[in-house]
């Protein structure tokens, strides 16, 4: 009896499941360690600096995306935080590959991800003015300069990191 088993390829090799999983794990765990200054209408959620990643490959939109669902579940406002700020980071994610792919150096990469991020953070500002009655407008200010901060920080942590190891592969 000759039997044959025929294996499907898998287009995700175990190698890039690994890192989106590290990645997103990360995010959720640099999230949680500095949760006092992570949530809320001023706020350095440093984790972004993984935003980054998704210029370097694909696979990272997943990953990063993964983590920002994930870590919402903890958010004051999660029933809110988690598919507003899961379907703005995928979107702000794609967007930001795409404004950037052409764009030879990596430091005005950072900085036009940096400022599309910081400038997306209209939707936790909408947030938290739905649900604590914040203050739009000041509160979109603080919560997009916190995030320029925090990308600004990671920037330079993934500028760095990149000249040691290749982020591409």
């Amino acid at each position: 009896m000759n039997t044959h088993v025929f294996q499907e390829k898998s287009r995700i090799s175990s190698s890039d499941l690994t890192k989106t999983g590290v990645v997103a794990a990360l995010y959720v765990a640099v999230t949680l360690v500095l949760s006092v200054i992570s949530f809320g209408a001023i706020q350095l959620r440093l984790s972004e600096m993984f935003n980054y990643l998704a210029l370097f490959h694909k696979r990272y939109i997943v990953a990063v995306t993964l983590g920002v669902v994930i870590v919402n579940f903890m958010s004051p406002m999660w029933f809110l935080d988690v598919p507003i700020g899961g379907i703005a980071t995928f979107l702000m994610l794609i967007l930001s590959r795409a404004v950037t792919k052409n764009m030879k150096n990596l430091k005005m990469k950072l900085a036009v991800t940096a400022v599309i991020f910081a400038l997306s953070m209209f939707t936790v500002a909408g947030q938290l003015h739905i649900v604590f009655e914040m203050p739009f407008w000041i509160t979109y200010v603080t919560v997009g300069l916190g995030e320029l901060f925090s990308m600004t920080i990671g920037g330079v942590i993934i500028y760095l990191v990149n000249k040691k190891m290749d982020l591409a592969k």
